[in-house]
Formats: C-alpha cells, structure tokens, sequence
C-alpha cells in the first residue's frame, strides 16, 4: 500500500510545473519555447490575483516585442468546416515561412471548453507543426472576460514570434464582435445554400467581413457558384466599409486544398492595401482605445459585485427584480446608491 502510495506522490510530483519568474518567462517567450507560452497563457486565464499580477507583468515587458503579426478573424455557421479549413489555410501559410498561432473565443460552454480542443486532434498537420501554436480560450460566462484573455493571448503570442495569428469563434452571437475588435482581417465562411442561407445570419457579421468564402464547394459545384453569386450581390447592397475594400466571395475546398492559395493571396493583397491607405494603423489604435474602455468596465463590475454593501443587499434585490416586485432600474440605483 505504501508502495503505491509511493508512486502516486511521485507522479504528482512529476506532474508539478515549475513556476518560473517573470524574467524567465519574459526570455522564454521572446526564444519561442511554447512550453513557457502555453504556462504563461495558463496564468493570464487564471482568476488567482497572485497569477494576474504575475500575467501583468509578463505582458507589460512582452509588449516592446508584439504588435508585429497581421491577425485574422474567422467565423462561420454550424457545419461549414472550420477546423478543415484551418488545418488547409494554416499549412499553406506554413509553406510561405510563416509562423502561426491558432486561437478560440468561446464563452458558451463549461463543458466543452470550445470545440477547437477537439479539432485539434483533426488539425493532424498544423498541431504536429513546430511552426504552429494552437490555444483554445477558457470558457466562461462573461464574454468581456474570455476575449479580453484572448486578447493580452495575442501579445504573448507576438512576443513568441507567431507572425500571423488566427482567431476563431467558437460561439455564436455576440463573439463574433469581439473577434472583430481585435483582428485586422475578418473572414466569413458559408455553405454552399444560396442566398436563403444569408437569412440565418446577421447583417452585422456579414457587414464586417472582408472576404466571404463559399466552402464545401466540391459537393455541389452548381450550388455553390450560385451561393456565390448570391453573397457577392448581397455584399454590394451595403455601404462601402472604412477601409474602402472591396469585399470579395471565392470558392473552396478546404477538403480537397482547392481555392486556399487565392484566399491567401486576397488576404496579402488586403493588408497591402490597409497599410497603403493608413487605415491599418487607425484601426489598431481605435480596437486599443475600445479594448482599453471594456478592460475598465470588466474591472469596475468586478469591484461593484465584491462590495460588502452589494453583496449585502444584492440577492434580496435580483429576487424581487426576478418577481417583478421591483423595476430592475430602480434596483440597480439602489444598489449604485450603495456603491457610492
């Protein structure tokens, strides 16, 4: 019995990470050792002050070393083959000499964690690739918080040398957004279902994208061009965006690596032209400015629901709000009152 015991403390032992300082992170991160990345990742998504303070500080001397990677936003709708097409994207741009990193928003589910633990044992090529970094996020319930991880994420990334950097959604809604406000280019995959298929999308997604890619486009080639011909013609119906690019629809076959090289050429010709017209710049300073206002607003609701007199007077007021016995403005003045 003893024995056993034995072993059992010597494979937890085994299994202890060594806390490094912030120093040796910083040096380990900037040498690309993705074994110090992924445990300075691990910190960043903690909720222990003590690893916040720590994940602070490692940014903060990793950011002299960021900010030099084109970050690309890419969504789709359920079945369209993400993981497919990441896997395809991923090791043509690979081939070009590029370093990569793969990252998730998901803040859907507990269970799950984001399916991209998932397909990471789909993306063969691009996981086994000491070239490429794949990091699902944290699941959680706020949003805010699971993309502003993934944001400071991004930093760390940089400062590793990952010179291109996807970002996933994982969850539908509102993540899309929060992908949006932290890439430089915004890429929409669809099925090949024609125009009907735009119905169950929002406008919003559609209008923030900058390239629209018709996946699955082995499987019926008839369809899918007249899919095509449908999200070209819907593109043209909205205004012209910010950055005065032309929004393209392409086929593909992530299965089939058809399609792949022109969807890289159209995202090396938008960054051409972003960084010709200045925009480029402008947008990264305008996501700073907003990143910078939510990391207060995240900040100031955890300080409002950890004060004594809130969480004092909190449940009593959520129950009466729930029984419409109270309008939930005037309990959340209350609760302000108390707060000041």
């Amino acid at each position: 019995m003893d024995r056993k015991k034995e072993i059992k403390n010597k494979i937890k032992a085994a299994r202890k990470k060594r806390q490094y300082s912030v120093d040796e992170y910083m040096n380990g991160i900037i040498k690309g050792d993705r074994k110090i990345l992924g445990q300075a990742i691990t910190l960043v998504e903690s909720t222990k002050e003590e690893h916040q303070i720590n994940a602070e500080e490692i940014i903060d001397k990793c950011l002299p070393f960021a900010n030099h990677s084109f970050r690309i936003g890419i969504t789709g709708v359920p079945g369209v083959g993400k993981s497919t097409f990441i896997e395809s994207l991923g090791v043509h741009i690979l081939n070009k000499n590029k370093k990569l990193a793969v990252l998730a928003i998901d803040p859907t589910s507990n269970v799950t964690q984001g399916s991209i633990l998932g397909d990471k044992t789909r993306m063969f090529h691009l996981s086994s690739d000491e070239r490429a970094f794949i990091r699902p996020s944290p699941a959680g319930d706020s949003l805010g918080g699971v993309a502003r991880k993934t944001r400071e994420v991004i930093t760390l990334c940089e400062a590793a040398g990952y010179d291109t950097i996807f970002i996933e959604t994982v969850g539908v809604g509102q993540s899309e957004t929060a992908v949006h406000s932290m890439t430089d280019f915004f890429l929409l995959l669809l099925l090949p279902g024609g125009g009907d298929e735009l119905q169950g999308i929002k406008r919003g997604i559609v209008e923030m994208a900058d390239l629209i890619v018709v996946n699955k486009s082995d499987t019926n080639p008839d369809l899918a061009k007249k899919a095509k011909q449908s999200y070209r013609n819907a593109v043209h119906l909205f205004p012209m965006k910010e950055s005065k690019w032309p929004v393209k629809t392409l086929l593909c076959s992530a299965l089939e690596k058809k399609g792949i090289p022109e969807i890289w050429q159209n995202i090396q010709d938008y960054e051409r032209w972003v960084k010709d017209n200045q925009y480029f710049l402008s947008n990264r300073k305008k996501q700073a400015k907003y990143w910078l206002k939510e990391t207060i607003k995240n900040g100031l609701g955890t300080l409002f629901l950890q004060h004594p007199k809130i969480k004092e007077k909190y449940p009593e007021l959520e129950e009466k709000v729930m029984e419409g016995q109270l309008s939930p403005f005037l309990a959340a003045r209350e609760l302000l009152d108390a707060f000041k």
